[in-house]
């Protein structure tokens, strides 16, 4: 059966399309564009933003233009799924071929709109891109949006550190680099120098931040709702409630200070680990000014090539690292993409990691972290009735089944061993699992997850690929959650005592790994046995034969 695909419609019907969208834009921006220009004590202030420009009517019609590009962007999407499916049966391939077709027109048509849009749009894309949970198709092409923004001209950056330091800056600062050092969608980085002659990275929030993000919030709201409306089983209220959380919390440096110097004290034990000091007298809620750390993002191979340190041996750190998080702490970094770790050829072990951008923090509830501990333990063992168990404490019911594949890689009734994939019968059994599952299924599914295990998903999702780009096995992830979920299992330790009983636990993992790798190649070897020895029978069954 041939499908029809849908395009967007010529040059009238396309200018009908834009106008429609640019009224609907202007009927939801005018609200929040007054809001916007009102809310603000001194409008002029707003004046060097990037995001918010000069006069007022200026301002609108940027509210506008964002606004519409969003909603022409969506209105395109809705209608390719309603056009390009329509009439084909859900059991179909041509159905789900088609599907997988719409998914990349369409997710190619969001990252546009965030490259267009930038600012929090981006950041959404990259929130996006690390669910796991969303179609492939979307995660693939987002995934190439990069937090990178065009810097905002010194004069405005001055006026903020100003209102925020005082108005003598000299006082301060030996020195500071006008030209940033890096530059992202909320903030910017200079290098500077302290009256003692330290070196600092100082950190600075764009102006009219705080008025850009309620509008842009508001429209996506708006926009899942609406699509919501079109596919009832699409719902996304869940990603956009999450993402405005996440969000508000990167807006505010001095919660930012606070998580960063929690983060310290709890790896001040962990010579791989290193984070920025703060100095809290020159940090306020949108000025951070912190120990400048040198190194390199955690993904730059040729950086490791270059300093002979071994990429593997930084996976392995690096998922420790974010494993004592989750499983022991509690205390969880929600966003781990290479540009927040550095990795330096300083420390003990031949490297260190450097954890930067401390904004956006998820702190798990004592409950949650001790079942999530559990169900890893379950995983591990693969002990079905107990992830049935905890999967009803976590509220999901019977889409507890699912875990042990989005986790490990392996079904509920899997008898793979941890690491080693699906047998090719697991995987023809799971693809016909999955064909029953409807979109309504994963968005019930989301939706009833506490939000603690949203970040959670997230976080592991921008891990796992950060493991692949290293070149290490994703068993260094399993063995590692493991390892911590057993210690966030254990009672509290002190430092020394609870060092040792990490060795142990590790220890104990990695002997049961290597106890399964034997048993598998001895099983391997005398089957080969096995084969030699009929192959000698044989041969002197015929020699006998010829001789007789």
């Amino acid at each position: 059966m041939r499908t029809q695909i849908f395009k967007l419609p010529a040059k009238a019907g396309k200018a009908s399309l834009y106008l429609i969208t640019a009224t609907t834009g202007v009927t939801a921006a005018s609200a929040s564009a007054s809001a916007l220009t009102s809310s603000s004590p001194n409008p002029k202030s707003l004046t060097d933003s990037p995001l918010i420009f000069t006069d007022n009517i200026t301002a609108a019609l940027h509210v506008v233009v964002r606004s519409s590009r969003a909603l022409f962007t969506i209105t395109a999407n809705v209608v390719d799924y309603k056009f390009s499916l329509r009439g084909l049966p859900e059991e179909s391939d041509d159905y789900r071929r088609t599907l997988s077709e719409v998914h990349l027109r369409s997710a190619n048509r969001i990252l546009r709109l965030c490259e267009a849009n930038r600012g929090f749009y981006v950041k959404a894309g990259q929130f996006v891109a690390a669910l796991r949970q969303v179609p492939s198709e979307y995660s693939s092409a987002l995934k190439s949006l990069q937090d990178q923004a065009v810097p905002c001209h010194f004069r405005a950056i001055k006026k903020v550190l100003i209102s925020n330091l005082g108005p003598d800056l000299s006082e301060i600062f030996l020195s500071l680099d006008e030209r940033p050092i890096a530059a992202a969608s909320i903030a910017q980085v200079h290098r500077a120098l302290l009256k003692d002659h330290q070196e600092v990275a100082v950190k600075v929030q764009y102006p009219g931040l705080e008025q850009q993000m309620k509008l842009d919030l508001a429209t996506m709201s708006f926009l899942s709702k609406s699509v919501t409306w079109f596919f009832p089983e699409y719902r996304f209220q869940w990603m956009v409630s999450e993402f405005a959380e996440v969000i508000a919390l990167e807006l505010d440096f001095v919660q930012e200070a606070r998580n960063s110097e929690r983060t310290a004290n709890n790896f001040k034990n962990n010579t791989k680990v290193r984070v920025p000091y703060v100095f809290q007298e020159f940090t306020t809620s949108q000025v951070l000014t912190m120990q400048f750390c040198r190194g390199n993002k955690v993904d730059d191979l040729e950086f490791m090539k270059e300093m002979r340190i071994s990429p593997i041996k930084v996976a392995k750190a690096l998922v420790e690292v974010f494993a004592e998080m989750i499983f022991v702490h509690g205390f969880l970094h929600g966003d781990p993409h290479p540009g927040n770790i550095l990795v330096s050829p300083e420390g003990p072990n031949g490297f260190s990691l450097v954890l930067l951008d401390h904004g956006i923090y998820k702190q798990l509830d004592e409950d949650f972290r001790r079942n999530y501990c559990e169900l890893w333990k379950a995983l591990i063992l693969l002990d079905s009735e107990k992830i049935q168990q905890i999967g009803e404490r976590f509220g999901v019911g019977k889409y507890s089944r699912y875990f042990p594949l989005i986790f490990t890689g392996r079904t509920i009734d899997s008898k793979s061993s941890l690491g080693k994939g699906m047998s090719v019968e697991e995987k023809k059994n799971l693809k016909q699992d999955l064909k029953s599952l409807k979109m309504d299924d994963i968005s019930s599914f989301m939706e009833s997850l506490p939000p603690d295990f949203l970040t959670i998903l997230r976080t592991d999702g921008v891990l796992r690929s950060l493991i692949s780009k290293l070149g290490a096995s994703q068993q260094v992830r399993l063995l590692a959650y493991a390892k911590y979920a057993l210690h966030g299992l254990s009672p509290k330790l002190n430092p020394e005592s609870g060092k040792s009983q990490q060795h142990l636990f590790s220890g104990v993992l990695e002997l049961l790994s290597w106890l399964e790798d034997l048993r598998r190649s001895s099983i391997i070897r005398f089957r080969q046995m096995l084969i030699s020895a009929s192959l000698q029978l044989g041969n002197l069954f015929a020699l006998f034969t010829l001789t007789s």
